[in-house]
């Protein structure tokens, strides 16, 4: 038995710290783009499309980026989608969910002093939070609330 609690502890460990730096990566990323976009400058002669463009140095070498509003008439060969910091950060954070709060439920997610209620209850229920969660934040994002950037 005290195996698997050591075990137990190192996986938590892992699973807390996976999730901090995958969500310092997303954060990073974020904060990339918006520096890209606070920098981009509109001058003439850009291709159609484009609202703007920014030249970069880093390591050594020059970066000439150009930002599309909507997709370009013709999509390069290789393209580089910026996804995998997001999904990781999400599938860390629900594996923290799992391994901290879902496998012992009593110990962090239910406090049976305060509350009787079967552990396998406050997991449903948290579990529908995310998913209605989601629901009601897709549903504005498309609403004409969502598409007002006064909202």
């Amino acid at each position: 038995m005290d195996d698997f609690a050591v075990f137990w502890e190192w996986l938590t460990f892992a699973v807390r710290w996976t999730h901090v730096i995958t969500a310092i990566a997303w954060i990073g990323s974020s904060f990339y783009f918006i520096a890209l976009d606070l920098g981009l400058k509109q001058r003439p002669g850009l291709p159609a499309g484009v609202h703007g463009e920014e030249w970069q140095v880093h390591g050594g070498g020059f970066y000439h980026v150009q930002k599309y509003l909507v997709a370009p008439t013709s999509m390069p060969e290789h393209l580089t989608w910026f996804i995998w910091e997001s999904y990781s950060t999400w599938l860390t954070g629900f594996a923290m969910l799992a391994v901290l709060y879902y496998a012992d439920a009593s110990l962090f997610l239910v406090d049976h002093e305060r509350f009787e209620m079967a552990n396998a209850t406050a997991i449903l229920i948290s579990m529908a939070s995310i998913g209605v969660g989601w629901i009601v934040y897709d549903l504005l994002c498309k609403s004409a609330l969502g598409k007002t950037t006064r909202a």
